[in-house]
């Protein structure tokens, strides 16, 4: 399988990271080592990460393999979907503007956890007050 060609994307969502392998196949997408059902095991993760394959109705085109790091499942969701529409972008660029309709597939989705601040008890809850 390592000399076989394949198309390669970068995606990220919050702290997570997935790097993805998309090789001309049956659809079986493998997240690092393990059915993706396993690893993400609720459906509507799992058709997120999936999106750009279903927008472009190749669902049975491509197989893929994604290595993920970092976050937690709803962030290695999202960060598939890039990787998915950056690696069908490497293997075909004509599909760019289809993968930017709608809800964009190939631009960062740049919302991060607020950091928490000094006096406070999370990133703006505070203590609670008492007058008397």
């Amino acid at each position: 399988m390592a000399d076989q060609q394949y198309f390669y994307g970068t995606g990220r969502r919050k702290t997570s990271v997935a790097r993805v392998r998309l090789y001309p196949g049956n659809g079986a997408i493998v997240v690092n080592g393990k059915p993706m059902a396993e690893v993400l095991p609720r459906e509507i993760l799992r058709l997120e990460a999936t999106e750009p394959l279903r927008k472009l109705g190749k669902e049975s085109d491509f197989s893929a393999q994604v290595v993920c790091s970092g976050g937690g499942q709803s962030g290695w969701a999202g960060a598939i979907r890039m990787g998915i529409a950056r690696a069908l972008v490497a293997a075909d660029p004509a599909v760019k503007p289809t993968l930017k309709r709608g809800t964009n597939s190939l631009t960062r989705d740049s919302r991060m956890k607020e950091r928490k601040k000094a006096g406070l008890k999370r990133a703006r809850k505070a203590p609670q007050f008492t007058k008397r």
